[in-house]
């Protein structure tokens, strides 16, 4: 599996997979799915936005951008994707991994994530094994696509 800067190639698989994660409606904030043309506009305005792939097919990707601005700009902000069918086998963890290093090189301090849902203990397991420390618990941070809300939990990693 190689985690490499995204091209515009990949991107209908990136915005298939994106659009997975945003209808299932239980991780991403966003509620408006991508289509080609805001697609390419969104994965190109990131700092750095990289796919997951083996022999030519995607099997997801993260987005790296800063969290804030100004005195807070050194603090940056990830998400990731994987394909439904390829959850389970390690691939976001590589995705992770790949930001961190990438956040660095792009001269970030800190890589924090502001609505980790509670729920997702996929997804903290795996940000706790990885070195992120969870700040709190914000009480229904998140209104979860059948309308119910869920707690969130901000993460960060110092880099």
């Amino acid at each position: 599996m190689l985690i490499r800067a995204y091209e515009k190639k990949d991107l209908k698989f990136m915005i298939q997979i994106w659009n997975e994660v945003v209808t299932e409606g239980i991780a991403f904030p966003q509620e408006e799915l991508l289509n080609h043309i805001t697609g390419a506009e969104f994965f190109a305005s990131q700092t750095y936005t990289a796919v997951a792939e083996d022999e030519n097919i995607i099997y997801g990707l993260y987005i790296l951008h800063p969290n804030n601005i100004g005195r807070c700009s050194h603090i940056c902000n990830a998400s990731y994707a994987v394909n439904f069918k390829n959850r389970g086998q390690h691939i976001g963890e590589k995705l992770v991994l790949d930001s961190l290093q990438q956040a660095k090189k792009h001269a970030f301090k800190i890589l924090q994530f502001n609505a980790v849902v509670e729920t997702n203990i996929h997804a903290r397991y795996l940000y706790e094994k990885l070195g992120f420390i969870q700040l709190g618990t914000i009480p229904n941070g998140f209104r979860t696509k059948d309308g119910h809300f869920e707690n969130i939990c901000p993460y960060y990693h110092e880099l």
